[in-house]
């Protein structure tokens, strides 16, 4: 099991986060290079918490997330061809003085076969720099898309 921890700096607000890591509509890849239309599937949405399957490249998850604690969003591997276990994803939010959010993000990694045995292996040790910047471009297009509060529940 790898568990990969980075923090990170945005201008979006913590609901624009929310509002961007919860659209799930058509181009989701263009905020989450990983998150491809041709694996997603949103299979339940509530108002701070959705069943949804993604992935790219021969590689999927269903997740279950929760947003109910804004500060706190938690996305969870419910099944994937990879992952299991412990597996998921969790996002702490603190907003700054200045108007910036801080991003605290944790992916634990724990393979359900050799596939991602080996995966989960080598995202923990040579992985975690490429992770970070992947996330970084994801908050970058967060930013642009310049999401409305309260948008978070319509997506």
């Amino acid at each position: 099991m790898s568990t990969i921890h980075f923090k990170l700096t945005t201008t979006a607000t913590p609901d624009q986060f929310i509002a961007g890591l919860t659209d799930f509509g058509p181009g989701r890849e263009k905020i989450f290079g990983n998150s491809t239309d041709q694996y997603l599937k949103v299979h339940k949405k509530g108002t701070d918490s959705a069943d949804v399957t993604e992935g790219s490249g021969g590689i999927w998850e269903r997740l279950s997330y929760n947003w109910s604690d804004p500060s706190h969003i938690v996305l969870t591997t419910t099944d994937s061809n990879l992952w299991g276990g412990r597996s998921g994803h969790t996002y702490t939010l603190t907003r700054q003085p200045n108007g910036t959010t801080d991003v605290d993000v944790q992916i634990v990694r724990e393979g359900k076969n050799l596939k991602g045995q080996l995966l989960g292996a080598f995202l923990g040790i040579i992985g975690k720099g490429q992770l970070e910047k992947v996330f970084a471009k994801s908050l970058k297009a967060i930013e642009a898309r310049n999401y409305e509060i309260g948008m978070a529940a319509k997506a």
